[in-house]
């Protein structure tokens, strides 16, 4: 199974760490954006953007880790517009103070995940291996 992770580069090390993690596990990580520098020009801007969004459409789930910025929102938009499994995970509460969190995180189909960053990815983990073990049920 194909995998995206979003983020802001100040998770960088969480988003390599937790992707690591998963490909152990043999998925597939669709596009890994730690290995760009920050874009210095409108055109790298786009081509990132391109392959961005194609490794969101081309995951079978997509996982953003809070805090993110405005490009993690835009493909969490992705994300939902093409029904891909959802996870957030937040290290504080705030997805849940109303002035702070944003209407997309509370969509029935969203995973919310609050608490430490080491059990977010257990808990994705055991999520992932009961989607598969369905799967093969099916087959």
């Amino acid at each position: 199974m194909n995998f995206y992770i979003a983020s802001s580069f100040k998770n960088i090390e969480q988003v390599r760490e937790i992707s690591n993690e998963l490909k152990l596990k043999g998925y597939i990580h669709t596009y890994d954006w730690t290995q760009n520098e920050k874009a210095s020009s409108l055109e790298k801007l786009a081509t990132i953007g391109v392959k961005e969004k194609e490794a969101v459409m081309n995951s079978d789930f997509f996982v953003i880790l809070l805090p993110a910025g405005k490009g993690s929102h835009i493909e969490l938009g992705i994300a939902l517009g093409f029904r891909k499994r959802i996870y957030i995970y937040s290290p504080t509460n705030e997805i849940y103070e109303y002035d702070k969190t944003s209407t997309f995180y509370h969509i029935e189909s969203v995973n919310k995940f609050v608490g430490s960053f080491d059990l977010f990815t257990q808990y994705l983990m055991e999520q992932e291996n009961q989607v598969k073990m369905n799967l093969n049920k099916k087959d």
